[in-house]
């Protein structure tokens, strides 16, 4: 940790500090013991700072961002939030907990948007709230008595800074209050101070050192962007190796003061090319760096280096060697401590002598003996009795509607519903009085109803699983009210709809008038009640599915019973029902006990609730009720409207039940409402809070008692505690406790105990939490048609600690969590839905919703709407929140409150979140009653559609169960291991292609030249080339003779006009064609040496023609070649405006040729000085120019002729660009060498008829074509609606024998595969398409020829491509593991070709030189006449190419030169032979290692990131990664709309963790087409990252994680 004061401690103690450090980010001493000794050493230095807890180690103390003081005291506005968690000790102590953090700051960089998303916000709602970026990162350490302002104080973004520095401005006053610590006051000490804090120094970018060349950009006419931006870039010129340091390490801590940032001499003597127009910022090494994103990255990672909790010691293994850590138990967490406990019975239940047989014999006695008896008062919404249902009309409305549903639907013979059927009951919520009457029309009928809520639209949220109930019950009737009727969504001709996912339903309006009277003689049958099903009440589960829990006659009657002796209920007492009358308590009081009591129930919608909050109270004043149900909100609600009131009296209130105490966070409400109307004649013991859940019913409830002494039951717990499930009694100072109140006692009759919430049911002891146990007859019997859920609930047998059960009886599982205290009080902690177990902790997610809420609540939640609910990933529960935002929240609030909501929760539950996300006011799904609907928030958010507009994700704080960076293990030497050829007992991983064979004809020319030459005498009227166009006509052809005549001509130009002598370089920039064939013979006949040049491209000259400057430099061209237009385009204005024309060597134009011929062709003297040169760009931004001798050269044609089986009678169809590598050859060169026809087809006009490349090879009927990924990529997205049109155009692609993709990468399998696939209808054989591989010191080494035809059953040609699966966790310890197909992590690879003839390969490995085993991972070193002779490079640093092309085995075969392929592979001897015989050995390109990234130890080939990424949403259509110090940068395009640029950061992040075991520092999402592709397909991942530091990619969106 950097203090401030590191600089006034003595030397040796920095020093000692130092070493600290180091031992601890090496894993020497564990983070306690760093703790201890680090404090040991400064406690002589370091005063306690006051207001910190001794006991708390600092670093447990999560940072915060700054902020006025003034919002940490607490908003006393309320409003209308949802006051479930409403508390005040509870925002208090959060608010406390807060502001003991209040000196700490977080240096947490802000997400950045683009302006399209921010809505309202201002500029400086983009820069990180913090720019000291570390140095005050563990501010809580206060030095001298001055006190350092921090740095924020002035409020000084980086961008204005820097800008302000690199334009030389000297203001200061802007920087006084930082001055202290700047040390001087100018912006230009300050800038420097900032890049002393952004320690960024030079970067090292090449495993293998290559020497790199001034920044190029390869035109390419890409074909997956149309409007090609200059695709390839290299790195800026690193003069000297020296500055050659890596980036600096996440892990390690460095006092920041000390880093001093070394810029090498003429780095910045060049512009790097730019995006846009971004001020660049050029750091040590020329990488251009904007000051926003390196800034914001600098903050990520000094945030980062905060020591996280303490490492944890053992692991468990995940089937291989990457060990995940698993939980070890704290040694210090609590532990019960008290005796077993022992089951609680609940009063006798009292059987009274008038208490009637069954609910129907009810019904019918008060219907008949007191008709005009009031039943059910409705209201309207300006809260008017709307509507009043007697006994009596209840009882004949009833009997009605019970008559109709058994005798009127169907048929006499075949009755629709008979006894015992299910029917669904469908009324809205403000018209119980129908329900009422359907509900008990059911009875009577001895249906069973199953109350559900109105379906509003076909796509409610949860309203499938609904359906699914239904469907499961075999409900194929609906009852339902006429306005709710008239109300349903309806098709055009009126009928109603099917809803999503429900069963085919008659709709059946239960309204009197449209009911026939039954007949006299027709009579209920009303029995006693019994185990029939008397109702199903339907639960939500956690993860979003509906049961339906039934409950029988016997148990509905006994739990009326035993509510009206818990509540003392008397006949026509008056109550009032604010609760949902369908469900749960407000069923149970409003619609059920009641009527056994003849009660009369005032219904308050909560349509009117919503208008008039406080209309609950009026009722029970206007009607002097002495009964009321409500929940906490209601309460909530009255006393935020209450104001206006006057007359209020509740003194005629017995009893207000609080109809969700089982939620903790109701005794806030309870207390607060107890103080506002104690003075309006509420008595305290009035308030009796219940349990209840849909299995059990009515757990517990408080009794109205008379004794007003006896003050309620409260617990005021230790959440510490709580998470251990143990329950440790808290002084309520202490900042984190929960405190509950109790939910009164047991019901009568039944029996209750507290089982351990996982596992065996067994008992708890008397101090540990643990799920109630209800055994009585007024319980649910089941989940309806689900036998095995029922058993696991219902049929539960608690075990006492020998194993013994308690009672013969079940027990029923309550789903609430809690404990029973002293005097049988039982208290309720929370749910089990609603639990979340982290890192073996138990966390409430209503504990964590409450605690959010108490940040700040009023300003920033809208409504207090948040939804916490846990996520699996990587082993274990992750927490995330979801909360609506105020419509008038601007970017700066919206980031303020997250990063202290995570503060306070971390402080007070000691827990990190994973996710936290904001949404739009109103825009997560409801459940009917207006809350949120949690399962489904919860599924939109896994899917990536819940468009949150800010997310803040905290992988690195959270996870800490990742496996532990791996060390390298030293190499075993070889004497221990080489024995013949085998090494480590296996045998030596090499193989190579057939020998060249017996010199034909045309194999007697050492040179091409000569070939030609040949060619032109003995066939001159053969044709070598067919050009085609863009419309797949012929535009152009070339025999023999014609070619052989034009290259005189050029020659003798070359001679004439250029002055050209011997070996002088010529570039030659043209078009794809047959200009380009010709002007390369041209140079060979004048014994010139050519560079084939990509030329620019015309509507992007700014980016593209550089390059080609470049490569006319680097390769010291005498003179360019090209056609008219060109040569135009090279001297235009935009031309000027890229590049100094004036500097161009001279340009010759062979459009116009002269007659004569040379004076003679120029033969070269010695076979092994220059053919041409070959320059192309890597995947790294690399220009690379390699020396190919004519020996090289004709070797190379040769080889290709052997393995193609090439001769004048064949025909190649080659869609490719000519300029580097396989490409150019095939080309230019083969043709000529073995005299078969080329169909040439430029890639370029495949952008404007994707079709042409594959109508040419069907027109021509050729057997062997070449193609490059890119090509193939356009066809499979372009084409692949079309294959049916195509078909009718008589497109056939039988005839292909070998399809081959030219490539020098790891073969993209599922591009082929897709292709295959689709083309496969057309005629294209499954096994045509296979994949070559070639790099810079060989160009080829592997090509797969034909396999097809009659010669395959002979064995001529090799085998087919083997695929293998691999383990990619053992990849990234570079190792080869072979799993079966579809395991998990695995990774399939395809065989890159048959080896090439002439060719050896060897696997070495590649730090030791050591060569390797068969199927081990290790660089490809290649031995072949056709290897390039070295690198072409300005510097002639003769080092550097003598290791890349003339290396050695350090043991074993010491002899032989090898070139280093620069890419890791395995070789793999399979089952099958080829031609010879012989076993063939298969070769695996994994990947370059230039590419590659060093993670945790472990190598990580970015393709495998992003394949995973690309899988996880559809929006994603290309994906690019890299690393900048040490953090992982996922860039992705989003094909969708800018809303869900912010799903994607999630997902992204899970998916990464899960399958790679690695944490996303930073995702960018960027529109379609960003990211740069080259010629070949590749991604240019090194320019991409220069675009992204340099702040020219305009990013939708860029998340930093924290």
């Amino acid at each position: 940790m950097a203090d401030r004061d590191t600089l006034a401690l003595p030397l040796e103690v920095r020093a000692r500090l130092a070493e600290l450090e180091l031992e601890l980010s090496e894993g020497d001493i564990t983070q306690k013991g760093y703790e201890k000794k680090r404090s040991k050493l400064l406690g002589a230095y370091l005063p306690q700072p006051p207001g910190v807890e001794p006991s708390l180690p600092q670093e447990r103390r999560t940072p915060v961002t700054p902020s006025s003081s003034s919002r940490y005291h607490r908003r006393r506005s309320s409003g209308s939030r949802d006051e479930r968690y409403r508390s005040d000790v509870h925002t208090e102590a959060v608010q406390a907990a807060l502001a003991k953090h209040k000196e700490r700051k977080m240096a947490v960089p802000m997400p950045s948007k683009r302006r399209s998303l921010v809505v309202q916000t201002s500029m400086d709602a983009y820069t990180p709230p913090d720019t000291s970026s570390g140095s005050e990162e563990e501010g809580s350490v206060q030095g001298d008595s001055q006190g350092t302002p921090t740095s924020s104080q002035g409020s000084i973004n980086m961008e204005h800074w820097i800008s302000r520095a690199i334009h030389g401005s000297t203001t200061s006053s802007t920087t006084s209050s930082s001055s202290t610590q700047s040390g001087g006051s100018g912006a230009a000490n300050r800038l420097a101070d900032v890049m002393a804090q952004t320690h960024i120094g030079p970067i090292a970018h090449h495993s293998l050192k290559r020497k790199t060349i001034p920044g190029t950009v390869e035109n390419g006419n890409s074909l997956r962007r149309s409007c090609e931006f200059g695709s390839e870039l290299t790195w800026q010129p690193l003069e000297t190796e020296e500055n050659h340091s890596a980036p600096p390490d996440v892990t390690t801590y460095t006092s920041e003061h000390s880093i001093q940032v070394e810029r090498p001499q003429g780095s910045t003597s060049r512009a790097a090319p730019k995006y846009g127009n971004a001020e660049l910022m050029e750091t040590g090494d020329g990488v251009p760096v904007s000051s926003r994103v390196s800034a914001k990255i600098q903050q990520l990672v000094n945030t980062l280096k905060r020591p996280k909790r303490p490492p944890l010691r053992e692991f468990f293994v995940d089937d291989f060697e990457e060990l995940l850590e698993v939980q070890q138990p704290d040694p210090n967490q609590p532990k019960s401590e008290g005796a077993q406990m022992l089951p609680l019975r609940g009063e006798q239940l009292g059987v009274v002598t008038n208490w009637p047989p069954s609910l129907e014999a009810a019904l019918q006695r008060w219907g008949t003996i007191s008709p005009k008896a009031p039943c059910l008062t409705t209201m309207d919404t300006n809260g008017k009795p709307l509507y009043i249902l007697t006994y009596g009309k209840l009882w004949t409305r009833s009997m009605k509607v019970a008559y109709n549903i058994l005798h009127k639907l169907g048929t006499k013979q075949e009755p629709m519903v008979r006894p015992g059927d299910r029917v669904a009951l469908v009324f809205p919520n403000n018209d119980p009085a129908a329900f009422m009457v359907a509900f008990y029309g059911c009875l009577l009928a001895e249906v069973v109803p199953v109350p559900i809520e109105v379906p509003l639209t076909r796509k409610d949220a949860g309203s499938q699983q609904i359906g699914f109930l239904l469907g499961s019950c075999g409900v194929t009737v609906a009852l339902t009210s006429d306005a709710c009727h008239k109300g349903l969504p309806k098709s055009p001709t009126g009928e109603i709809p099917q809803f999503k996912g429900w069963p085919k339903l008659l709709w059946f309006v239960t309204e009197s008038k449209h009911l026939s009277k039954p007949p006299r003689d027709w009579f209920p049958h009303i029995k006693d009640a019994n185990n029939d099903t008397a109702y199903i009440e339907y639960k939500t589960c956690k993860d979003g599915s509906v049961l339906g829990v039934t409950v029988t006659r016997i148990a509905l009657l006994t739990h009326c019973q035993a509510l009206t002796q818990a509540c003392g209920y008397t006949e026509a007492e008056t109550i009032v029902n604010v609760l949902d009358f369908k469900k749960d308590v407000g069923l149970w009081h409003g619609i059920l006990t009641s009527v056994m009591n003849m009660m009369h129930v005032i219904s308050i919608p909560y349509s009117l609730m919503k208008v008039n909050p406080v209309s609950w109270i009026q009722k029970v004043c206007q009607y002097k009720a002495k009964v009321a149900c409500v929940k906490s909100r209601d309460m909530h609600w009255a006393l935020v409207a209450h104001r206006d009131q006057r007359d209020v009296n509740l003194s005629s209130l017995r009893m207000l039940i609080v109809a969700d105490g089982s939620n903790p966070w109701s005794i806030s409400s309870c207390d607060a409402f107890l103080n506002v109307f104690q003075s309006k004649g509420l008595r305290q013991e009035v308030i009796c809070p219940c349990a209840s859940s849909p299995e059990a019913l009515t757990v517990a409830i408080r009794r109205p008692t008379d004794d007003t002494n006896q003050p309620p039951g409260r617990g005021v717990l230790s959440m510490h505690g709580l998470s251990y499930g143990v329950i440790r009694v808290d002084s309520e100072e202490k900042l984190s406790v929960l405190t509950v109140q109790d939910v009164g006692t047991v019901m009568p009759g039944a029996l209750m105990c507290v089982v351990r919430p996982d596992g065996i049911p067994q008992l708890c002891k008397t101090d540990e939490i643990g799920e109630l146990c209800v055994c009585s007859i007024a319980t649910g019997t089941s989940y309806y048609g689900l036998s095995g859920m029922t058993k696991n609930t219902f049929e539960v047998f608690p075990m006492t600690g020998s194993g013994a059960p308690i009672s013969e009886y079940p027990f029923v599982r309550t789903g609430l969590l809690g404990f029973i205290g002293p005097g049988g009080l039982v208290f309720i902690v929370g749910k089990m839905d609603g639990l979340m177990v982290v890192c073996g902790r138990r966390h409430n997610a209503d504990d964590i919703v409450a605690t959010a809420l108490a940040v700040e609540p009023m300003k920033f939640v809208y409504r207090g709407r948040i939804a916490v609910f846990s996520i699996t990933v990587l082993h274990d529960e992750r927490i995330v929140i979801v909360a609506e935002q105020r419509p008038d929240s601007t970017e700066e609030d919206s980031f303020q409150w997250m990063s202290r909501v995570l503060q306070a929760i971390d402080s007070i539950h000691q827990v990190g979140v994973y996710c936290l996300a904001l949404v739009p006011a109103n825009t997560l799904p409801k459940t009917p009653l207006g809350g949120i609907h949690l399962s489904e928030t919860k599924q939109l958010f896994l899917e990536g559609s819940l468009h949150p507009c800010n997310v803040l994700m905290c992988p690195h704080t959270c996870v800490t169960n990742l496996p532990k960076p791996r060390q390298k293990q030293p190499e075993i030497g070889p004497a221990s291991v080489m024995v013949g050829n085998l090494v480590s007992g296996k045998r030596i991983a090499q193989a190579s292609g057939r020998d060249l064979g017996q010199i034909e004809d045309n194999d007697q020319f050492l040179f091409l030249s000569e070939v030609l030459q040949w060619r032109a005498q003995t066939t001159p009227d053969h044709i070598l080339y067919t050009l085609l166009n863009s419309r797949g006509t012929i535009a152009n052809s070339l025999t023999c003779l014609q070619l052989h005549k034009r290259a005189e001509k050029i020659a003798a130009m070359l001679g004439e006009r250029g002055h050209l002598q011997d070996g002088e370089h010529v570039a030659l920039v043209y078009p794809p064609g047959i200009d380009l064939i010709a002007a390369f013979y041209g140079c060979l006949y004048a014994g010139c040496v050519p560079i084939t040049v990509r030329p620019p491209h015309p509507q992007n000259i700014a980016t593209t023609l550089p390059t080609v400057k470049m490569i006319v430099e680097v390769s010291r061209s005498a003179c360019i070649m090209t056609s008219q237009i060109i040569c135009k385009l090279l001297r235009s204005r935009e031309a000027s405006a890229a590049v100094d024309i004036r500097t161009w060597p001279p340009v010759l134009d062979t459009d116009d040729l002269p007659k004569k011929r040379p004076l003679q062709i120029y033969k070269p003297l010695n076979p092994d000085t220059l053919a041409y040169l070959d320059f192309s760009v890597s995947t790294t931004g690399m220009l690379a120019g390699v020396k190919m001798s004519h020996t090289a050269t004709s070797a190379f044609c040769r080889s290709i002729k052997l393995q193609c089986e090439l001769y004048p009678s064949r025909e190649v169809a080659i869609c490719l660009d000519p300029y580097c590598g396989l490409g150019f050859v095939l080309w230019c060169l083969c043709s000529v060498y073995s005299g078969h026809q080329s169909i040439l087809i430029p890639p370029s006009e495949l952008e404007t008829n994707p079709a042409l490349w594959l109508l040419a090879v069907s027109q021509y009927k050729v057997r062997d074509t070449f193609c490059s990924y890119s090509v193939m990529e356009l066809c499979t997205k372009g084409l692949g609606l079309q294959t049916e049109s195509l078909k009718s155009r008589g497109l056939d692609l039988s005839r292909v024998r070998t399809c081959v993709v030219v490539a020098e990468e790891r073969p993209r399998i599922a591009l082929t595969q897709s292709f295959s696939k689709l083309f496969k209808d057309l005629g294209l054989h499954p096994r045509a398409v296979s994949t070559s591989f070639g790099c810079r010191v060989n160009l080829a080494v592997c090509l797969q020829p034909h396999r097809l035809g009659k010669l395959a059953e002979q064995g001529t040609s090799g085998p087919d491509p083997t695929t293998v699966y691999v383990d990619m966790r053992a990849l990234r310890h570079d190792r080869v593991r072979l799993v079966e197909r579809g395991s998990p992590h695995s990774l399939p690879l395809m065989e890159s070709g048959k080896i090439l003839p002439g060719v050896r390969i060897i696997i070495a490995n590649p730090e030791t030189k050591g060569p390797l085993g068969d199927s081990h991972l290790g660089e490809i070193w290649v031995h072949s006449g056709h290897n390039a002779s070295g690198y072409f490079t300005i510097y002639g640093d003769e080092s550097l190419q003598s290791d890349h092309f003339n290396s050695r085995l350090s043991f074993g075969d010491t002899q032989t030169i090898w070139a280093r392929t620069g890419y890791l592979g395995f070789l793999r001897r399979t089952e099958l032979t080829d031609a010879s015989g012989e076993r063939h050995d298969a070769l695996y390109v994994v990947g370059a290692l230039d590419e590659a990234m060093e993670l945790r130890g472990m190598r990580y080939h970015p393709i495998d990131i992003e394949t995973s990424v690309i899988r996880t949403h559809k929006s994603i259509t290309e994906c690019a990664v890299f690393t900048w110090t040490n953090l992982l940068v996922v860039v992705v395009e989003l094909d969708g709309s800018e809303q869900e640029a912010l799903d994607l950061v999630p997902l992204v992040t899970n998916v990464v963790l899960e399958e790679h075991y690695l944490i996303v520092g930073v995702v960018v999402v960027v529109d379609i087409g960003v990211i740069p592709i080259n010629s070949r397909g590749e991604k240019q991942r090194m320019h991409l990252r220069d675009g992204f530091l340099a702040d020219q990619l305009d990013p939708i969106y860029v998340a930093y994680n924290m």
